[in-house]
């Protein structure tokens, strides 16, 4: 049986992005994702993709798969919670019947390590022999979406491909595109794990390691052509552990770690032109702190 989690963590860390598109808006022709001052962002949920793949690499079972990554065969939560046994029973409870959510939730947090860190909502309908599933999960993994430490520039390309999509003497429309990417930014990113939700879903300390090691090595596996191999990495992690169930607030404990331009620098364009500033944090009582860089601990 793996150990309860008995600690609340935090975690805060410094992503490096060097011409390549970190999180695009499809919103916005796939631009950057930037803020209305110009500061560069990485979603929650574009973060907490990057952490399951991660997870998956590392053999974890995943219910939340991009289709391109599934393991199983299956394209959706349905089918996999369907082909679960312990959740097909539960399935074939009455709606109403005392105890179905309860048990819906337990089995779906066993099952897979993505629900009991982030939940997961359940809404599935009514199908033969049956019943409908309506069953929210509170997962105790909480992330931020990242927010670069500086506003970033955003450079546009043109690009061509030297061939049609579809036969034909002209070149289509479909041979013309456009990419965008970020010139350079340094983007921080913080997080909590809470341990009364940890304690609902089973959420151990064997789950809060794995959940360390996929931040360390985030972008791993991860290289497109939005993203060449290389161009973003995780400099640095912080992984804050405070005494008991409860401690600092979290908010004053992500505010306590911050990277300052180093002095004489106005535009910064490489890692080194930026000091990170952590003695507020280190001056916090009762903390066990562990510092990742480039993926070793320090």
């Amino acid at each position: 049986m793996m150990a309860a989690l008995e600690h609340k963590i935090d975690f805060i860390g410094f992503v490096l992005v060097t011409r390549a598109n970190p999180n695009g808006d499809p919103l916005n022709g796939n631009q950057p994702r930037t803020d209305y001052d110009g500061y560069g962002e990485i979603s929650d949920v574009c973060l907490k993709r990057k952490i399951r793949n991660r997870l998956q690499d590392m053999g974890e079972a995943i219910l939340v798969q991009s289709n391109d990554r599934s393991d199983d065969g299956f394209t959706s939560i349905r089918e996999r919670v369907e082909a679960n046994p312990s959740l097909e029973k539960i399935l074939k409870m009455k709606e109403k019947e005392k105890g179905r959510r309860q048990k819906f939730a337990d089995e779906a947090s066993k099952a897979w390590i993505d629900v009991r860190s982030f939940g997961q909502v359940f809404a599935l309908k009514k199908a033969t022999g049956i019943d409908s599933v309506s069953v929210g999960v509170r997962g105790p993994v909480s992330v931020h979406p990242a927010v670069s430490m500086d506003p970033v520039t955003i450079t546009d390309q043109q690009i061509t491909k030297s061939t049609n999509g579809e036969p034909g003497d002209k070149k289509g429309s479909d041979t013309m595109g456009m990419k965008h990417r970020v010139d350079f930014g340094l983007y921080k990113f913080q997080g909590s794990i809470n341990v009364q939700l940890a304690e609902k879903t089973g959420f151990s300390e064997e789950d809060a390691e794995k959940i360390k090691q996929a931040l360390v090595t985030l972008f791993e596996n991860d290289a497109s052509s939005a993203r060449p191999e290389g161009s973003l990495s995780v400099e640095r992690l912080y992984w804050i552990k405070h005494p008991g169930k409860t401690g600092i607030a979290s908010a004053k404990i992500h505010r306590s770690v911050t990277a300052v331009k180093r002095d004489g620098v106005d535009r910064p364009r490489a890692y080194t032109d930026y000091t990170i500033d952590d003695s507020a944090l280190k001056a916090l009582p009762n903390l066990n702190i562990e510092i990742y860089e480039e993926g070793e601990r320090r």
